[in-house]
């Protein structure tokens, strides 16, 4: 987790990682599950983690947000891809 210390969106990872160990459904959750073989070879360790993420994130985004739901989804994962960029320039 040090090595993710200070990188844009780790917030978002460090409380995906929890809720998975919690059993948890949430988006940052769900977006771990969707980044998790890149975080895992980015030394991420992951336990766990949902199946069909990407299904259940737009339907939570859905239930939430309603048309929206697209641009909600669309937007969390450019902050995954930017979350890993950025790590792989610090690792």
């Amino acid at each position: 987790m040090s090595s993710q210390t200070g990188v844009p969106g780790a917030e978002f990872v460090e409380e995906g990682l929890r809720d998975l160990e919690r059993g948890l459904v949430s988006v940052p959750a769900l977006l771990v599950s969707i980044g998790a073989p890149r975080l895992r070879r980015l030394g991420i360790a992951i336990a766990r983690v949902e199946s069909q993420p990407e299904h259940q994130l737009y339907a939570l985004l859905q239930e939430q947000y309603g048309d929206a739901a697209h641009a909600r989804y669309n937007a969390w994962l450019r902050r995954l891809v930017s979350f890993e960029r950025a790590l792989e320039c610090v690792n």
